[in-house]
């Protein structure tokens, strides 16, 4: 599989939620900022609820942001077969045949990617997963707890 491509495409769709929180904050602030929202007594809060609005959009917004420069920074580097995963790696688990791909990344868990016909979910290390996939190597056995039933899984490939 392309980690150059994959991590291309991890960037291209942080990208595109950016776009989207900055037209989302900047169509709250100016609802806070709006001579309508001036409040008409004590109990109207709708200036001030849309500045929390805006202030919590710019704060994902900034998170985003240093997520895209993390990504671009990452150079899509193979791992070598005895190599521990760590982030950056590319893990391909299987369990009772069937393969699952997970990209670790020191950001943007949870973000769903379909790669080369494959879906690659992004995790970090402070996940469940993640942190009992890092330091195992190609072809180890990890037991996983998934929805309270104990399975055991096995690291396909690392790249």
């Amino acid at each position: 599989m392309n980690k150059s491509g994959l991590i291309k495409k991890i960037t291209a769709r942080l990208r595109g939620e950016l776009d989207a929180y900055f037209k989302a904050a900047r169509t709250a602030h100016e609802e806070a900022t709006h001579e309508q929202s001036k409040a008409e007594n004590k109990y109207d809060t709708r200036g001030l609820e849309a500045s929390y609005l805006a202030h919590g959009q710019s704060r994902q917004a900034a998170e985003l942001e240093a997520a895209i420069a993390t990504f671009e920074q990452m150079d899509g580097r193979l791992f070598g077969k005895k190599e521990p995963i760590g982030v950056g790696a590319l893990v391909e688990l299987e369990h009772d045949g069937a393969r699952a791909f997970y990209f670790v990344a020191s950001c943007a868990g949870g973000l769903d990617i379909t790669h080369e016909k494959r879906e690659v979910l992004v995790i970090t290390p402070q996940s469940p997963l993640g942190e009992q996939l890092q330091g195992k190597q190609e072809g180890e056995v990890l037991q996983l707890d998934i929805a309270g039933t104990r399975s055991k899984y096995r690291v396909a490939s690392v790249l």
